[in-house]
């Protein structure tokens, strides 16, 4: 590669090393007319173009122009300030984007699950403000059911078990239950829960409980607090949430330079990942 192909910037006092095709992804950016043009913000010295802005932000600059997506961090906050770089690089389809800060930001998420013994049974009602965190548990956990004996209801392997379908009253909540009920002579109905990755299946509803709580946080879930709904029904109540990043934050260009139709083709494809 030729040092005509290699373009050395410093931008703050954060050095980059790039193509010259990389810049010019954009024709009409500034960044791109650099390279052929007289521009007093930059500054050709040793060799270097030196820019007195934010290099920190240059990196995300830098990013999107390599790879023509956006790609920001879950705890990133400056949007407003990135937007103006993008501006002043002459890169407006970013800073069209940027403007959209409310499809950017993380959100966060309220799970909770409720747990409730009657007797010989064990009933679970989850409920989450995500639908897609719902269907991705919904996923994980399977009940099995099939008729054992007295002597033997405690293990799943005595006989064939079927899975059965969670019961979902709404796109929002799951329900199942878990543990025996008497069917005839000495059979009972016995339930038992699996939740993958771990691969038992579990009768015991307090067990249960506590692998779908460590499920939970091991999934990123925060749980911030416990209570007794009702003292009389015995229904317990664990709180948890989570900051989830928002769909769409990673979006791939389709990229046409110098196109004005970029913005819009970037904007459909985040309101389709909501």
């Amino acid at each position: 590669m030729s040092s005509r192909e290699v373009v050395v910037l410093s931008v703050g006092g954060v050095r980059f090393v790039t193509r010259a095709s990389t810049l010019q992804q954009f024709p009409e950016s500034r960044l791109a007319q650099m390279l052929s043009d007289d521009d007093r913000e930059f500054k050709l010295v040793n060799g270097e173009f030196f820019v007195d802005r934010d290099g920190a932000l240059f990196s995300y600059i830098m990013d999107f122009l390599r790879t023509l997506q956006v790609s920001l961090p879950t705890d990133f906050s400056d949007y407003q300030r990135l937007q103006r770089e993008a501006e002043f690089y002459g890169l407006y389809p970013l800073a069209d984007f940027l403007s959209q800060e409310h499809l950017l930001r993380p959100r966060l998420e309220i799970l909770e699950v409720r747990f409730s013994l009657q007797e010989m049974q064990a009933f679970f009602r989850i409920f989450c403000s995500c639908t897609t965190t719902i269907e991705a548990l919904a996923q994980q956990i399977t009940v099995f059911t099939g008729q054992q004996s007295v002597q033997g209801w405690n293990s799943p392997s005595q006989k064939p078990l079927v899975p059965l379908p969670l019961e979902r009253p709404s796109h929002h909540d799951m329900v199942f239950q878990c543990g025996t009920e008497y069917s005839a002579g000495d059979q009972f109905v016995a339930r038992y829960v699996s939740i993958k990755p771990d691969n038992r299946k579990l009768i015991n509803g307090t067990n249960v409980l506590g692998l779908l709580l460590d499920t939970l946080l091991r999934d990123g879930f925060r749980l911030i607090s416990t209570r007794t709904v009702t003292s009389e029904e015995k229904v317990e109540c664990y709180s948890f949430e989570r900051m989830k990043r928002a769909a769409g934050l990673t979006i791939m260009v389709n990229q046409t330079p110098g196109s004005s139709g970029v913005a819009q083709t970037r904007r459909n494809q985040v309101q389709k990942g909501k």
